[in-house]
């Protein structure tokens, strides 16, 4: 037996008994042994990794792919390798390739769904994950983030039906701990606590808790207690997933850590102990931070070269596209502003349909000015001729047909379209706008309370997040004044005060007639995918309003912020 191979088998020992030093040792033997070969390279980045150090495994991963360029394993060891970094988009990169190596790989699909997901792919995370179900149904990894998908937008019994547990997978210790813990989310989300109980039991059963799941375990313990009423034991439970979130390791898979801290803050707001919540908000947005930058300067060099070159004279008189389809509503402001109540008001109208948050008109951008949210991309959206606009128009509104060919209107709200309503303006003259607004303190502290999936730099900090306030504020004024399309702003105190009166002046707005549905909104049975979608089940209410002051103290640098804006003055 050649000695590498005898090494690689001490490595497999050692790995197998949680010696990674060992292991990192027979990997580096094999290394020198036999570095012609893939195998050993492979192994010492797995070792690592073991060893959480993610940047040397990168190293040995890709030792291992300059010998073998085709081997789905270790593409998907280096995406994984890169994600610790905080490198998620080299990671899907990184999945794609062993995709592209071998498509329908388990482990590459599972994890590039779930890298969508964070990044704000949900509905194509879906789709693939449903695609590799279809061809394997005992496909573990896929069902195990399917489920994380529908459990976050909480859909627990869809969740619930994919945990079914005549699949579990049993062989997978692994793995049968997550599906566990899925369950047992997904019955308690559904009231069914004895049953979820049941779950638990079945976690613990397959042996100690690992440190990387044990705040996840005590997050559920948590929810127990409280469904239980007991809040004595749901604090204790608290208080232990705080202990075991700082002994997880660097190991942990970086979500796992950002959710606790997110999950914890939830829990210690509901019980008003400001303090404890806004430490682990502070705590998440830390780790966000790290693999979300945000530079002030290149956000501020976007938005002042759209003011300077899509002004009044350009979108006006300059060249646009030739149609006039009043079909295209967008509802656009900062996220917790009130969008999704805006849109689901709209989508019951019979002529209406809600078509979420589309990324369609962001891409268009991307194309059309050769990348997003730069200032040479504006240069090159304003030198557009009509030509290139028609066509671009053409592709966007035979999609945005495709999706409800009877409606009249067709509501796109993606909040963060407000950065692009200088194309909207030149590809589509037909379209209306609705700008929503709500107090930017309780915008601010909104955005600082929820882990949005997507790219929001922005919101890791609190002085950043209130400049970005006011700088959209102050974009929206300039499309207020330059665009010919029609602007609507609507305030979310406006549905509060007088929603007869504000839901009417919206309709006018979109040339459209009463519908009494409209004022039923929450009763549709449509899926919403954003972070609103508990409140847009309930009728209107005024819960939301004034939600800041108890963390004014902790808000000062966002408040400050907007008070240098100008955002405060009629407050």
């Amino acid at each position: 037996m050649e000695r590498y191979i005898a090494l690689l088998q001490d490595f497999a020992g050692h790995l197998q008994r949680g010696d990674a030093q060992a292991a990192l040792r027979a990997a580096s033997e094999a290394c020198f042994a036999a570095p012609q070969r893939r195998e050993p390279h492979y192994a010492y980045g797995q070792a690592w990794l073991a060893l959480s150090e993610p940047a040397r495994a990168e190293q040995a991963f890709a030792a291992a792919l300059r010998i073998a360029p085709g081997w789905p394993e270790a593409w998907v060891n280096m995406g994984v390798a890169r994600y610790r970094q905080g490198a998620i988009e080299d990671a899907k990169l990184a999945m794609r390739q062993a995709l592209r190596h071998e498509p329908g790989h388990e482990a590459a699909a599972a994890n590039l769904a779930a890298f969508m997901r964070i990044t704000g792919e949900a509905e194509a995370a879906e789709v693939l994950l449903r695609g590799s179900l279809q061809a394997d149904p005992a496909n573990a990894a896929a069902r195990l983030n399917l489920a994380a998908e529908m459990l976050q937008e909480e859909r627990a019994a869809e969740a619930l039906d994919l945990l079914d547990p005549a699949v579990a997978p049993a062989g997978d210790p692994r793995a049968l701990r997550h599906w566990h813990l899925q369950r047992a989310l997904a019955l308690l989300q559904m009231g069914r606590g004895e049953e979820a109980r049941v779950a638990l039991a079945g976690f613990e059963a397959i042996g100690p808790v690992p440190p990387a799941l044990a705040p996840l375990w005590h997050w559920r313990l948590l929810l127990l207690a409280q469904a239980g009423r007991r809040l004595a034991l749901a604090g204790r439970e608290a208080e232990r997933m705080a202990q075991a979130l700082e002994m997880m390791g660097p190991d942990a898979v970086p979500e796992h850590r950002i959710m606790a801290h997110y999950d914890l803050a939830r829990f210690w707001s509901g019980q008003d102990a400001h303090d404890l919540a806004f430490a682990n908000w502070q705590s998440g947005h830390t780790l966000l931070r790290q693999i979300q930058p945000f530079s002030r300067a290149a956000h501020q060099d976007f938005i002042d070269t759209s003011i300077s070159l899509l002004n009044h004279a350009r979108v006006t008189d300059g060249a646009r596209a030739s149609n006039a389809d009043p079909a295209p509503v967008f509802i656009v402001g900062m996220p917790r502003s009130g969008t999704t109540l805006c849109e689901q008001s709209l989508s019951a109208h019979a002529a209406v349909h809600g078509a979420g948050e589309r990324a369609a008109l962001g891409q268009a951008f991307g194309v059309l000015g050769g990348g997003r949210d730069t200032a040479e991309a504006v240069r090159r959206i304003a030198a557009l001729g009509t030509g290139t606009l028609d066509a671009a128009a053409g592709i966007y509104l035979r999609e945005l047909h495709a999706l409800a060919p009877d409606k009249a209107r067709i509501v796109d709200k993606m909040p963060g379209n407000y950065l692009y309503m200088g194309l909207a303006g030149l590809m589509l003259p037909g379209a209306r706008i609705i700008h929503c607004v709500r107090d930017p303190r309780d915008i601010g502290l909104s955005i600082w309370t929820f882990r949005f999936h997507g790219h929001h730099g922005y919101a890791h900090d609190l002085a950043d997040l209130g400049w970005t306030i006011g700088q959209q504020h102050r974009l929206m004024a300039h499309w207020r004044a330059a665009l010919p399309n029609p602007v609507l702003t609507v305030a979310l105190q406006d549905w509060v005060t007088d929603f007869d009166g504000t839901l009417a002046r919206l309709l006018a707005h979109l040339d459209l007639p009463p519908d009494a549905n409209c004022a039923k909104f929450y009763e549709q049975d449509s899926r919403v995918r954003t972070v609103s979608r508990t409140q847009v089940r309930q009728p209107v209410n005024a819960r939301g309003i004034g939600r800041w002051k108890p963390y004014a103290a902790q808000l000062a640098p966002l408040i400050a912020e907007l008070e240098a804006a100008g955002l405060l003055d009629s407050q």
